[in-house]
């Protein structure tokens, strides 16, 4: 399969601090790749890096064939971005969020089909502040699709969501799956990552310490589930004991 996301031995640090240390991520199209780790594990600085928001002191990182610190518009195009921490006015309407993040692309999607497809069709004139857990986190798949992107990287997506809302999230993005769309997420929800994705990293203080299935995480611990082992190669289940 054709490889959309390619990172070698990538490194950044801040003062003496190493916050990603010589990782290395290949990721086809159509696939779900999650990174995981505890915060501050560097997840969110080796995202930042490839997606060519902080610039990497070391290693190379190629997105759909492209430098995403030299070619940064052509990327633009072609690649959805949602974080957990966006914030948008309190006054702004679904429709009017949506026709403005339109409006930064060449081409997109239809917005209202797309809202449609997520069950928010009956939302376009709602303030986005109005919507509630779930329905606001479709709404940022739906911002993030309406570039038409071949990758889209979504963070925690589904903190804070009640177990309806977050398999409804889980439906949407199986679909997107389907469609081709190559999707790199992080998530601290260890049953969505087993959902979800065919491939993880887990990274703990900057370093890789896995990277392969799930199940082959599993295997190479001493447990059984997912969440166990996940809290084996990270630690946190002993840091949490000593706190």
């Amino acid at each position: 399969m054709e490889t959309t996301i390619e990172v070698k031995s990538l490194c950044k640090s801040y003062g003496d601090l190493k916050a990603v240390e010589n990782i290395n991520i290949s990721i086809c199209s159509g696939e779900v790749f999650g990174l995981l780790g505890a915060n501050g594990a560097g997840k969110s600085t080796a995202i930042e890096c490839i997606l060519g928001t902080k610039k990497q002191d070391a290693g190379t990182i190629s997105i759909l064939g492209m430098n995403p610190q030299k070619d940064r518009k052509k990327l633009f195009e072609r690649v959805g971005v949602q974080f957990q921490e966006t914030n948008y006015q309190d006054k702004i309407k679904v429709a009017e969020l949506c026709e403005v993040t339109a409006s930064l692309y060449k081409t997109s999607l239809n917005y209202e089909s797309l809202l449609l497809q997520f069950g928010l069709s009956d939302k376009l004139k709602s303030l986005v502040s109005e919507l509630s857990g779930g329905q606001k986190q479709r709404l940022f798949i739906v911002l993030a699709l309406i570039p038409n992107p071949d990758v889209v990287f979504l963070d925690e997506l589904t903190t804070g969501l009640d177990a309806r809302a977050r398999r409804e999230v889980w439906k949407s993005l199986s679909g997107l799956k389907e469609k081709g769309i190559t999707i790199l997420l992080t998530s601290h929800f260890m049953d969505e990552v087993e959902a979800l994705c065919d491939n993880i990293m887990i990274l703990k203080k900057g370093k890789n310490v896995f990277c392969g299935t799930v199940q082959e995480a599993i295997a190479a611990s001493p447990y059984e589930t997912f969440e166990d082992a996940y809290l084996w190669y990270t630690d946190e289940e002993e840091e949490n004991e000593s706190i």
